[in-house]
């Protein structure tokens, strides 16, 4: 059995509460939600109908995921995501340029994903 983590403040300015994470349970969820929202939806971050063409052009072209995982692997497996090596945080010429890409499993994108940003979406 591992032992539990030890609790400290809440991360939230004022909050009293105890927590094992960053925030206690009451501001985990509200944090995630004021993150999400100015964040913008997945069209307003670029992600548009023009995106899922050339996304999908672009995997034709690659099938098979690019990450260093993979490419020890007898057989890489195949390409789901056209990922942004580079994050582009809003940068249009950085969003749009090619040699900025990479094919990529949903899997192995989620886990770059998880660690360039210390979580998803933090």
């Amino acid at each position: 059995m591992m032992p539990s983590k030890p609790k400290r403040p809440c991360g939230k300015p004022g909050c009293k509460e105890l927590a094992t994470e960053k925030y206690c349970e009451a501001h985990v969820k509200s944090e995630a939600l004021a993150y999400e929202r100015a964040r913008g939806s997945a069209y307003q971050r670029g992600y548009d109908s023009k995106w899922q063409r050339y996304s999908r052009r672009f995997l034709r072209a690659n099938p098979l995921c690019a990450c260093a995982d993979c490419a020890k692997l007898l057989v890489p497996k195949p390409s789901e995501v056209t990922d942004h090596i580079i994050p582009h945080k809003g940068d249009k010429r950085l969003f749009w340029d090619p040699k900025n890409h990479q094919p990529m499993a949903k899997r192995c994108h989620d886990r770059k994903t998880a660690k360039e940003d210390g979580g998803f979406g933090r």
